[in-house]
C-alpha cells in the first residue's frame, strides 16, 4: 500500500462543497483572483484529472494545463464533485499509482510526485473553500507535514512566486500551527477574511 492515504482529505473536501451554498458561488476566495464558483470547478477538474493520472490513463485531460471555469454547476453538483473525490482518493489507493511516470496538466512527472501534488492540492484548496464559506476545517497532521515537505522541495528556498503552483510566500512563525505554515508556504495569509 502507499505511503499516504489522501482518502481522508478527498473525503474532507466533499464535506466542505457539501456546505458551499449556491447563493455564494460568486463570493472571494483566497485563490488570488478565483471565484468560489470557479475554485469549486478547479476542485472538480482536478480530482478527475488526478485520478486519470493516478491510474496512467493518459490523454487530453491529462494532457492540458487546467483552465479556472465554472465547470459543471448545474442543481447536484456537490453529488457528482463527491463522486470524482471518492474516485480520485481509491485511485491513489493502487500501489502502482505512486510508481513511474504520470501525467497532469500537460506536465510529465514522477507518479510519487503527482500523488502528493493531488493531496496538496486537496487540503489546500479545501482551506480555501471553507475558509471562503466560514467553515470549520482540520486536516490531518500527517498530511499537513507531508505537504510541508512537498511544498518546500518545489520551493528549493524561493520565497517568490512560482507560476502555475504557489504565490510569493507570507511569513509565518516557525512555531505557529501546521496548517498555517503550509498556508503561508503556498502564498496564503492563514488570517484571511473575505
Amino acid at each position: 500500500m502507499p505511503d499516504i492515504d489522501i482518502r481522508p482529505a478527498a473525503a474532507l473536501m466533499a464535506q466542505v462543497l457539501e456546505g458551499v451554498p449556491d447563493d455564494a458561488l460568486d463570493a472571494p476566495t483566497p485563490c488570488e483572483g478565483m471565484t468560489l464558483g470557479q475554485l469549486v470547478g478547479h476542485v472538480d477538474g482536478f480530482a478527475q484529472v488526478f485520478t486519470l493520472t493516478a491510474r496512467k490513463d493518459l490523454g487530453e485531460m491529462t494532457a492540458t494545463p487546467p483552465a479556472p471555469d465554472d465547470a459543471d454547476l448545474e442543481p447536484g453538483w456537490q453529488q457528482r464533485a463527491a463522486g470524482h473525490l471518492a474516485e480520485l482518493g481509491e485511485a491513489w489507493q493502487a500501489d502502482d499509482a505512486w510508481d513511474g511516470m504520470t501525467q497532469a496538466g500537460g506536465v510529465d512527472l514522477p507518479g510519487e510526485v503527482a500523488g502528493r501534488v493531488a493531496l496538496d492540492e486537496l487540503v489546500v484548496h479545501g482551506w480555501d473553500v471553507a475558509k471562503a464559506t466560514g467553515q470549520p476545517f482540520e486536516p490531518d497532521e500527517a498530511h499537513l507535514e507531508e505537504i510541508e515537505v512537498t511544498v518546500k522541495q518545489f520551493r528549493g528556498g524561493s520565497t517568490g512566486e512560482i507560476p502555475g503552483l504557489f504565490g510569493p510566500a507570507v511569513a509565518v512563525p516557525d512555531d505557529a500551527p501546521a496548517l498555517d505554515r503550509v498556508l503561508g508556504l503556498t502564498g496564503r495569509d492563514p488570517q484571511w477574511s473575505p
